[in-house]
């Protein structure tokens, strides 16, 4: 990248590069709202990887204009930076958001392809295909479920052992209450 020498040139840099970030923003945006599959592709990296390369360049020429302000420039010229540094943050954060929601919905196409994975083998595990192993997966399979189906009764019975203790508990405090309020109070 060539060494601007003047305040302008800077700026008209800047401004460049905001307006291909800006192209480059616009199609990354339409990518991660269409995109559903599992894995990246070649234009999705290309795009991130040019996305922050132009970040990069930017944070390099504010950072250059930076040193023009504290050099002696202007109130004017401040506020430009300024403007120019909120952008580059505003661009960035938004960069990374993006981002984080493709990886996301990556995550997340990953994980329903595994269940339907998950559930194609299991139909033919049900269907019965003749093979040893495929005896042997449905096997485990029904001990999986049936291994499921006694913690959900354990579960129920902890649950019914901590409902029990807490009626004993009120009971007894029920009980010493009103042997106290007897002992209190004369009979008739």
């Amino acid at each position: 990248m060539d060494l601007p020498s003047s305040w302008d040139a800077l700026r008209k840099q800047a401004r460049k590069l905001e307006a291909q970030l800006d192209e480059q923003m616009n199609s990354y945006r339409k990518l991660v709202s269409t995109r559903v599959s599992t894995k990246g592709d070649s234009q999705e990296n290309d795009l991130e990887s040019g996305i922050d390369r132009l970040l990069k360049q930017l944070q390099q020429v504010n950072m250059q204009m930076q040193d023009w302000v504290l050099s002696g420039g202007s109130e004017m010229v401040s506020h430009t930076l300024t403007r120019h540094q909120e952008i580059l943050q505003d661009l960035t954060k938004e960069f990374y958001h993006l981002r984080s929601s493709l990886r996301a919905k990556q995550e997340h196409a990953s994980l329903l392809e595994d269940f339907r994975e998950f559930d194609r083998t299991r139909l033919d595990l049900e269907e019965g295909v003749g093979s040893t192993e495929q005896a042997i997966l449905k096997e485990h399979a029904a001990i999986s479920r049936n291994t499921g189906q006694m913690d959900s009764v354990i579960s129920q019975a902890q649950a019914t052992l901590g409902a029990l203790v807490l009626q004993r508990s009120t009971f007894g405090g029920i009980n010493s209450k009103l042997s106290n309020v007897g002992s209190r109070l004369p009979t008739v």
